[in-house]
């Protein structure tokens, strides 16, 4: 079943996204990035570029002729889905191929409205009884 996290009171949400998204490369995990709208995907590219500042994260977009062997996806898009492994959910709601993916990490700012939304998706996951971890980055998690 489907391990769900939820990373909360983050400062910034794309720069979390790029750090959890590091953490699991070096785990050789892969990592489908799910970005609400084609400007955020363009965002998540540029931040990838230059994250870590002494580094390159691998990425391109789903429909790239090398998605299939790289290691990170940044898209708007979620079809077509080259890995199951980890989905950082970066939309309001939950995306409907959620359950396919081994891990889905949500990131919850401070921001009011965020939190809200995100109590939604929490209940969402909860009422269908998947396991759900809460890292609260405001302790230094």
């Amino acid at each position: 079943m489907t391990q769900v996290d939820f990373y909360i009171h983050v400062d910034n949400k794309l720069q979390t996204a790029c750090t959890l998204a590091a953490k699991a490369l070096v785990h050789k995990l892969r990592v489908l990035v799910l970005t609400p709208d084609a400007e955020t995907t363009q965002q998540m590219d540029k931040l990838l570029w230059i994250h870590p500042a002494i580094g390159f994260l691998p990425h391109c977009h789903s429909s790239h002729r090398l998605a299939s062997v790289t290691p990170i996806i940044v898209d708007h898009v979620a079809e077509p889905i080259v890995h199951e492994q980890v989905l950082i959910n970066l939309h309001a709601q939950c995306p409907a191929l959620f359950s396919r993916f081994e891990r889905v990490i949500e990131i919850v700012t401070g921001d009011d409205a965020d939190r809200e939304l995100a109590r939604g998706r929490y209940r969402f996951y909860r009422d269908r009884g998947y396991e759900i971890r809460n890292h609260d980055m405001s302790k230094g998690n």
